[in-house]
């Protein structure tokens, strides 16, 4: 069984503060243990399930986070970013069984943790079909365009919450959640040994209930924090302006809409 995984930092336990997620500031490095932590934990997790090989996908800020040496043997490191629109999902295929995210938040404009935003801070709201999505969900939908049921997420409680409302057979474990500006977690220790147990469950159950059947056609929207944002998308091949600090566009194809968030984003 050859399982994918995805990793980001702001649905880790204990992040609440931009610093603690950027290299830059001295509390990174705490946070980008931690965040090696659950993501070994639950490699762990999928090799004691029958896992023969796990390919992580280290996903956050730079990709260049998770410690490669304190992951399993059976692992491969996806680290930094080649410029193909699946972004956090790169080199995902139909050759995996199953995928998992690690570290996952809420989706931008939401109160469900301090940190909550989707892949650019530009951003204040994606909607899909109506919908606001989330990072998981441009994820799962991403999986689902390669055949691959996503089985098992990790991160703040509102993002668990949205991803059993898409996929209702998902196994998800929240470590954190957030009240204003601040976060309320799990004991470290007990987020490891929960993300472990619960990758191992979710493997050895019916994968095919995760699976995710795709949209037979995508109507986006992406309203930008400043209208300049929106004004230079909107000169990307199909979308329009909708208004001053939103844009538009429509396609029956999956992969044109991570196009799009690739380039507008």
């Amino acid at each position: 069984m050859k399982i994918y995984l995805s990793a980001d930092i702001e649905g880790v336990t204990g992040t609440t503060h931009w610093d603690e997620t950027e290299i830059k500031f001295p509390d990174y490095s705490d946070f980008r243990e931690q965040m090696t932590a659950e993501v070994a934990a639950a490699c762990e997790g999928a090799l004691q399930a029958g896992a023969s090989e796990v390919w992580v996908r280290d996903a956050h800020h730079s990709a260049r986070n998770i410690i490669a040496g304190s992951l399993p043997e059976q692992t491969r490191l996806v680290r930094g970013w080649a410029g193909h629109p699946y972004m956090m999902m790169e080199q995902l295929d139909g050759s995996f069984q199953a995928a998992v995210m690690i570290g996952y938040h809420a989706r931008a404009g939401s109160a469900a943790n301090p940190l909550s935003h989707t892949i650019s801070l530009r951003v204040s709201t994606i909607k899909i079909n109506g919908l606001y999505a989330s990072e998981f969900i441009l994820n799962a939908y991403t999986a689902a365009l390669a055949g691959v049921p996503v089985v098992f997420v990790s991160g703040d409680e509102g993002l668990c919450e949205e991803a059993a409302a898409l996929i209702p057979a998902i196994t998800h474990v929240a470590v954190k959640s957030g009240c204003g500006d601040s976060t309320i977690n799990l004991h470290p220790q007990v987020a490891l040994e929960k993300i472990r147990a619960g990758v191992q469950q979710a493997l050895a159950g019916d994968l095919s209930k995760c699976r995710l059947e795709l949209p037979k056609h995508f109507s986006v929207e992406i309203r930008y924090k400043e209208m300049r944002h929106a004004y230079s998308s909107s000169f990307y091949p199909g979308a329009r302006l909708l208004d001053t600090h939103t844009i538009g566009f429509e396609s029956d194809d999956y992969f044109d809409v991570l196009r799009l968030v690739s380039f507008t984003l």
